[in-house]
């Protein structure tokens, strides 16, 4: 009799063995709490009350907030690709000056946290901003905030990169051959591109705009802020209905309609990817170049334009971080050390600092350790298992936050899972929220490692496990440090579900930011600028550090 095949059973043994943590993991960090959540609101008296879906799906209030999540969304999607386009053509063709520093900045808005984002909208859009002092000029009386067009405005700023960034990278892959044939024919530069270059990026474009639909659909932090009390998305309305109402079954129904709206935007996201993946052509020559004539135009408009989007907001937080009532100074950074009369923390802000940093770190690494794992095991797997898989684990990024948060308190506060007292339970909720990120970006670094080498290795007798760190590793550790960076980046700023599970006496810089902008008084105002300009400033720095040692895009999109 013939001994086994072990070499067909091997990878089998290694894709389980890869998957076998991170389904562990998130299905105890996110199954089990978005499970709970929603059986627990359509469950009554032991029984299920599947009635209540209709039912709060035709109520006018549903309605109102469903139309304007989608309304809002979809308009926040065209403006975003609309401002990015010329960033994306700047990205993709043009060679300057500064272009790795431009790239790299452009980053920082995708991964400020919300409440940055928010806050630093409120202080341009407020009474004492730009746009308000612009106004007075032009003898307008301008006030945006609480209004949907600060909402639609801080989306544009918040998912610029993904856009500039995805598209710029597609457009450096369409060949100049076909552009300058159409040229050498009669066509302009408009005709061109609408012929030639348009139809080479359409599968970028819908890719970019899928994901963004996605961040703006599920837009939590900057509306909370934003929006006020009388404007809601549905991720809004749910934390409004679970932590005011408590009325968790019109919650569970919002939530398991804001799924479906996720389930259909990834749905696109692959679609596109696929397409992206069958259009993309190798260039054979460099697609860079000088800009002439008229492109020299081109550049110095994309760049003043991008340079006010992203450099204003932040410029006017930072200002009004220094701007205190006895003119510029340093008051609001001091007070930071303590709580201070009229305070809205329990404890001095700079201890949520700390606790960023020391939970950030617990949370990037787990995120590298369970997205790397996934990573590996969607790489073994093939055709549609690999689509299904890949596509479960991008989850995380549409499901509600909030609906996480708040299933967090219910799931998780008894035995074997009693976990609400324990130090695990925020960093494990906000690598919940990294590890989509991390696979985004290690995938398609392992699907770029020749096969030639790890055969190579294997002829000259090396084992699996030996193969794998000469050749997987040494080519994975600058993408694996990009990951570790962006994880780190994102679980800093992480806000939607940690607002339900940090303590009062331990809060991260979002939830203290959060807290400060809640309660009236000018030092609670200077307390959430100062601290917003201390999160943009760490944010920054990761993301600048990762540009320069690390090896990701914007979260792999």
């Amino acid at each position: 009799m013939n001994a086994p095949d072990r070499s067909a059973r091997t990878p089998r043994a290694v894709t389980a063995a890869a998957f076998a943590v991170p389904v562990a993991f998130l299905g105890v960090f996110f199954a089990v709490p978005v499970a709970t959540l929603i059986s627990t609101g359509l469950r009554e008296g032991g029984r299920w009350d599947l009635g209540a879906v209709g039912e709060v799906l035709t109520s006018p209030s549903t309605r109102s907030v469903a139309w304007f999540t989608l309304w809002q969304a979809v308009v926040s999607t065209a403006a975003t690709v609309v401002a990015a386009l010329p960033a994306a053509w700047l990205i993709g063709r043009i060679r300057f000056p500064g272009r790795s520093l431009l790239m790299a900045a452009l980053i920082v808005p995708f991964v400020l946290p919300t409440v940055v984002v928010g806050t630093a909208f409120l202080a341009v859009l407020g009474p004492d901003g730009p746009v308000a002092a612009l106004g007075g000029v032009l003898g307008f009386d301008v006030d945006l905030r609480r209004t949907a067009t600060a909402v639609i405005l801080a989306h544009v700023f918040f998912n610029y990169a993904v856009v500039a960034r995805t598209v710029g990278a597609a457009w450096m892959a369409v060949d100049p051959a076909a552009e300058d044939a159409a040229r050498t024919l009669g066509a302009d530069r408009w005709t061109t591109f609408r012929t030639v270059t348009l139809p080479q990026l359409r599968p970028a474009l819908a890719g970019a705009a899928s994901i963004v639909f996605l961040f703006t659909f599920t837009s939590f932090g900057v509306v909370k802020i934003l929006g006020g009390p009388r404007i809601a998305t549905i991720e809004v309305e749910i934390h409004r209905l679970t932590t005011q109402l408590l009325d968790l079954r019109t919650a569970s129904v919002l939530s398991l309609l804001q799924l479906a709206a996720v389930i259909a935007a990834l749905a696109l996201y692959r679609r596109a990817g696929a397409r992206r993946g069958s259009a993309r052509t190798r260039a054979g020559r460099s697609v860079l170049h000088r800009p002439a004539g008229a492109e020299r135009w081109g550049v110095a408009a994309t760049i003043t334009s991008a340079a006010l989007l992203v450099g204003v907001p932040i410029a006017t937080l930072v200002w009004r971080s220094f701007d205190t009532a006895g003119g510029p100074g340093l008051g609001y950074y001091r007070a930071l050390g303590s709580t201070g009369r009229g305070s809205a923390l329990f404890v001095p802000p700079a201890e949520a600092v700390r606790n960023s940093l020391v939970i950030g770190a617990a949370a990037a690494t787990t995120a590298l350790i369970v997205g790397g794992l996934a990573a590996v095991g969607l790489h073994r797997l093939g055709g549609r298992a690999r689509g299904v898989a890949d596509s479960s684990l991008m989850l995380p990024l549409g499901v509600s936050a909030v609906t996480v948060g708040f299933g967090f308190l219910i799931a998780l506060d008894e035995p074997p899972l009693d976990l609400r007292t324990s130090p695990l339970l925020i960093p494990a909720a906000q690598a919940v929220i990294a590890i989509p990120f991390v696979v985004r970006t290690l995938l398609p670094a392992l699907d770029a490692v020749p096969a030639r080498l790890r055969e190579a290795a294997a002829a000259l007798g090396a084992p699996p496990h030996r193969v794998w760190w000469e050749v997987d590793a040494r080519l994975l550790r600058r993408p694996a440090l990009g990951a570790l960076g962006f994880a780190y980046a994102i679980s800093l700023g992480e806000f939607g579900a940690t607002v339900f599970i940090a303590r009062a006496d331990a809060p991260t810089v979002p939830v203290a930011i959060f807290r400060a902008l809640s309660q009236p008084g000018a030092l609670n105002v200077g307390q959430a600028m100062a601290l917003s300009t201390v999160l943009l400033a760490l944010t920054a720095a990761v993301m600048l550090l990762v540009d320069r040692v690390g090896d990701a895009r914007v979260g792999g999109f």
